[in-house]
């Protein structure tokens, strides 16, 4: 998934600190030309190989470079719709990654999701939380955190580190890579961006009668950067051989979406139209993290503020997004 939202991020951030990433990706949601701006930010190009994750005879030739999984899929709704996709390529991929991992002695970061801890039982979530899943998506995570888990057990020697992802949105302070998905959006973020733009009409907001402040659902929003040095920090533990690891990425505080549409008008100076339609399925209400975990752990928190988060996602709009 290099070569994704998330992907070409931790691009940039390996390179920064040092590393000599291999990008890998399917071009299923995206396009090798975003290369030419990760160069451009990093000042040297990226070796580049199509491939898929799933591909056993790929992988084997690979991975050796390859220890970061980002080439899953991830939209609530469109797993609801295709399930049988999601676990063929959530799952499936996940397997011959852990495979070759053991093959080669390799450490693993895995990204999971919020969406783990089902319909929270309490907040902020920890990672004792119970896990559960209301939706296809999540369920692909927790069998594969379930399968790791497993294999850790049965592998001491295997040392991987499980993010659980909370809702990452903003884009690199330089606006030339960002959330750039083919299609329809299925992230808030983009669909508010391309709303500002005039490229949408409208946004849509998936109900507004949950038991929140507003009744739209709260979310506990990341900003990309943040998330990506949380990868950071997880490969460097991993350099002291802990076992199997898990740790929250999110800021700790949740924000409604009419909060979010609200802010992003505010600091950049944009009207985002929006209209309520009925809920979608496979949401819950309210869903934020208490990320202390990761801090006393791994050294790691969230800075970004939520202004720098939609001050940075209009900025890729104007400036790198596609129209």
């Amino acid at each position: 998934g290099g070569t994704g939202y998330l992907g070409t991020h931790m691009l940039v951030e390996l390179v920064k600190q040092g590393y000599e990433p291999l990008c890998v990706d399917n071009l299923h949601n995206s396009n090798p030309s975003v290369l030419l701006a990760v160069k451009e930010i990093c000042g040297k190009e990226i070796p580049f190989i199509k491939a898929d994750a799933g591909d056993v005879a790929a992988m084997r030739a690979l991975f050796a470079e390859y220890q970061i999984h980002f080439a899953g899929h991830k939209a609530v709704g469109e797993s609801v719709a295709h399930p049988l996709m999601y676990y063929r390529n959530n799952y499936d991929s996940a397997l011959t990654i852990l495979e070759m991992c053991l093959k080669h002695g390799s450490a693993l970061v895995f990204s999971s999701s919020a969406t783990v801890y089902g319909v929270p039982h309490f907040l902020p979530l920890t990672e004792d939380h119970p896990l559960s899943a209301v939706n296809p998506y999540g369920r692909t995570k927790l069998y594969i955190e379930e399968t790791i888990r497993d294999v850790a057990l049965a592998h001491p020697e295997f040392n991987v580190s499980i993010l659980r992802y909370f809702n990452p949105v903003g884009a690199h302070e330089s606006g030339l890579i960002g959330e750039n998905p083919n299609g329809i959006p299925n992230n808030l973020m983009p669909f508010v961006c391309q709303t500002a733009a005039g490229i949408r009409k409208e946004l849509q907001v998936f109900g507004d009668d949950y038991d929140t402040p507003d009744g739209t659902g709260v979310r506990d929003y990341i900003h990309v950067t943040d998330l990506i040095s949380g990868h950071i920090a997880a490969l460097k533990k991993l350099e002291t051989k802990p076992g199997c690891i898990i740790h929250n990425l999110g800021t700790g505080n949740g924000t409604s979406v009419l909060e979010m549409v609200h802010r992003f008008e505010a600091v950049n100076g944009v009207s985002v139209p929006y209209r309520i339609v009925a809920r979608r399925p496979g949401d819950v209400a309210s869903c934020y993290a208490d990320p202390s975990k990761a801090f006393e752990e791994l050294g790691w928190k969230a800075v970004k503020t939520l202004d720098d988060m939609v001050r940075d996602s209009w900025m890729w709009q104007l400036k790198g997004a596609k129209n």
